[in-house]
């Protein structure tokens, strides 16, 4: 004799079979794995995916055999009404793509989304995304979205990681930079794009993001017409091509729908769900094959059928164990107020922190998510003591991450260097100072997360043979990085709490973000190094040789004098695009005075500028330049000054005839009462300076 099951078991079978049936129909979701296009040129099939586009030797010419690519659907699309030739489809494409670069060649040109009236008429140019070739007599006419990777000033790019639209040209009629959005093209990682045409609004829109969740707000909107533009068929489809570099340009799927006359109270959601007749290219492990924000009806039932035997199975443990649910009932309180009493803890730290300003203290895992791991792909500077990488963080988009090397040094007052860091650091808030949003502090490693500035450094610009920025740095920007530096200075030298001298003033140290506007990086770490570490010798001097004062190199001792001194060898720096010191051993200063001394100092000018400045203004910011590398400390104006002399705001120094003569005092016997000159002979002086000897060039 059998006894009957009971109802817990009862409860357990159904919930059991509900389980199973989603299963079930999950196995039988009719997926497509057929391709529905045609390829043209070097495409071609890889693993399930078309590659537009193949590696190559970056040593051989382009070749438009295997440079260019194209993928189109196997059948012309209708886009205008038979009907009404004013109006035309509207439309909305979905696809994932990856960019894949060698390390060893430049990027290529980039892929693009196309709809063209005849698929013959393509360019065989590299630099070109392989879009058409279009004349005005022609009666071809086509619509492109690029993802753009590569920078050519020819066709009005705004940088090397953009997306533009364009019309019958290659040159686009609008165009995003995507590296503000936090979005890198050129980061080898799988991004899906929305490409959405309201025909009642006249409005395209493009999305981009790394996952397949549509983000809520485009990154481009513009107000086109298409109906001006399309013929009654059209082809839809892609390109890409790799010029003079090389990658693999790779389209993982792709969905597109079109729908003529969409009324205009219709949203583009309500009207374009994707259906698996609209997929043109899709795999077997694509689990959105249904509707794109959201689950089927059939997975929202299975789901509400799912949640109600949980709630049954639930209802009957309660009836059945009263006792055990109390006990964990209890436990769970007093966790609950533990979890609570941390979190009210982590919000006061949260406010104290957005009060006082104090940056974040991340994680190293955090620190090595952003960066893939300290990958050498991501560097993007290198120094004596630090390696500068470029990463992304999950709150932050595109920040600059700088990992010292040499942190060890520091022993066991790193975590104390840190902190005074980011309290000296942290707390500065200036337009023209690197913004530190963050910093890490755990077992060796030290690391700052600063505001990623796309432009790079001043030194990049002004001294990297053939760099295409520096045709955007013109005299007047140039004028404003000179008072921009200015300003910073002024406000670390009077106007903080605690004054600040930087001690490393250098073109390395200026960056500038897309719109060329300079911030001054590296503040305040001589600072908070001396405040942390006791035992430094205050005879060492923190900075870089060519930029430091003379005294500063002779005893040590930093002062606003000495960061005047290093703000002169820049303004120098930016006016003649010299180096500090060339490859001969010439020092920037000696070279200007020179010139000044025979009378022909306008000829320090850069030569890059081609005549296009003002003389006047060019001759005050050289004077300026002059007179704040004066080899006397007490004849240096204060950076408030010499950035009224650069405006035209005061009289323009007096300088002498030719540099002046440095006297240092040396360390000799007191009885002898002699003092060190530049030329290397001896005078008779008062009494001696306790400090090392030393000689300088005049």
């Amino acid at each position: 004799m059998h006894s009957s099951p009971s109802p817990l078991i009862s409860v357990l079978t159904i919930f059991i079979f509900f389980l199973s049936s989603d299963s079930i129909s999950r196995s039988f979701i009719p997926f497509s794995n057929s391709i529905n296009v045609t390829l043209f040129g070097g495409a071609v099939l890889r693993n399930g995916s078309i590659s537009l586009t193949q590696e190559r030797s970056c040593a051989q010419p382009p070749n438009s055999s295997s440079g260019i690519g194209r993928a189109f659907h196997v059948s012309p699309i209708r886009f205008l009404d038979p009907y009404n030739n004013k109006s035309v489809s509207s439309f909305s494409c979905r696809f994932s793509f990856t960019i894949s670069h060698s390390p060893l060649c430049p990027f290529g040109d980039g892929l693009a989304f196309l709809i063209t009236s005849n698929i013959d008429s393509f360019s065989l140019m590299y630099g070109r995304m392989g879009l058409p070739d279009w004349e005005p007599e022609s009666q071809d006419r086509f619509f492109a979205v690029e993802f753009d990777t590569n920078f050519d000033p020819l066709l009005q790019d705004v940088n090397d990681n953009h997306i533009g639209i364009d019309l019958n040209s290659v040159v686009s009629v609008v165009s995003v930079n995507l590296i503000s959005k936090g979005i890198d093209l050129r980061s080898d990682r799988k991004m899906t794009a929305w490409v959405e045409y309201k025909d009642g609004d006249k409005k395209l829109m493009v999305w981009v993001g790394y996952t397949k969740m549509k983000p809520l707000t485009p990154l481009l909107v513009a107000s086109i017409d298409l109906s001006q533009h399309f013929k009654e068929f059209m082809h839809v489809g892609f390109s890409a091509s790799n010029g003079r570099g090389s990658a693999l340009h790779l389209l993982d799927e792709w969905r597109f729908k079109s729908s003529i006359a969409l009324p205009s109270t219709m949203s583009m959601e309500d009207s374009f769900s994707f259906s698996e007749e609209d997929c043109f290219m899709c795999s077997q492990n694509d689990n959105d094959l249904y509707v794109e924000n959201g689950l089927s009806n059939n997975r929202k039932l299975g789901r509400s059928m799912l949640e109600l035997a949980l709630l049954s199975v639930g209802l009957i443990i309660v009836l059945l164990s009263v006792c055990a649910i109390f006990g964990l009932c209890t436990w769970c309180v007093i966790k609950r107020r533990r979890i609570k009493s941390n979190v009210q803890n982590e919000r006061q730290f949260t406010r104290f922190q957005a009060k006082n300003r104090i940056p974040k203290r991340l994680s190293l895992m955090e620190i090595k998510s952003a960066t893939k791991g300290f990958n050498r792909k991501m560097i993007i500077g290198e120094g004596a003591s630090a390696v500068v990488y470029q990463g992304s963080l999950p709150s932050g988009g595109t920040v600059a991450v700088k990992r010292f090397s040499k942190v060890t040094q520091i022993g066991s007052l790193r975590n104390q260097f840190a902190t005074e860091l980011a309290t000296v650091v942290g707390c500065l808030r200036h337009k023209n100072l690197v913004q530190l949003q963050g910093w890490c502090c755990e077992g060796p490693e030290l690391v700052l997360v600063y505001e990623y500035m796309p432009n790079g450094s001043l030194a990049r610009i002004l001294h990297k043979p053939n760099n295409p920025l520096l045709c955007f740095l013109t005299w007047e920007k140039r004028v404003k990085v000179i008072l921009g530096i200015a300003s910073a200075l002024v406000y670390l030298h009077e106007e903080c709490e605690r004054q600040i001298i930087h001690r490393d003033v250098k073109s390395c140290n200026i960056m500038l973000d897309d719109e060329f506007i300079p911030k001054l990086g590296d503040f305040g770490l001589a600072e908070a190094y001396d405040h942390s570490c006791s035992t430094r010798d205050a005879t060492l001097p923190a900075g870089t040789m060519g930029y430091l004062a003379p005294e500063y190199v002779y005893l040590g001792v930093p002062t606003v004098k000495t960061d005047v001194y290093s703000f002169g060898m820049v303004v120098l720096e930016v006016a003649t695009g010299r180096k500090p010191v060339d490859e001969g051993g010439l020092g920037l200063s000696d070279w200007v005075w020179g010139l000044w001394g025979k009378g022909c100092l306008m000829e320090a000018v850069d030569v890059r500028l081609n005549g296009r400045f003002n003389m006047a203004g060019m001759e005050r910011m050289l004077m300026v330049g002059l007179v704040c590398v004066h080899p006397k400390a007490d004849d240096r104006p204060m950076v408030r000054e010499a950035a009224r002399m650069v405006k035209g705001e005061a009289p323009l120094p007096i300088l002498p005839a030719r540099k002046p003569m440095v006297s240092i005092l040396s360390v000799v016997h007191e009885d002898s009462d002699q003092l060190m000159r530049s030329d290397g002979g001896l005078e008779n002086v008062g009494s001696p300076w306790l400090t090392p000897s030393t000689h300088f060039s005049s």
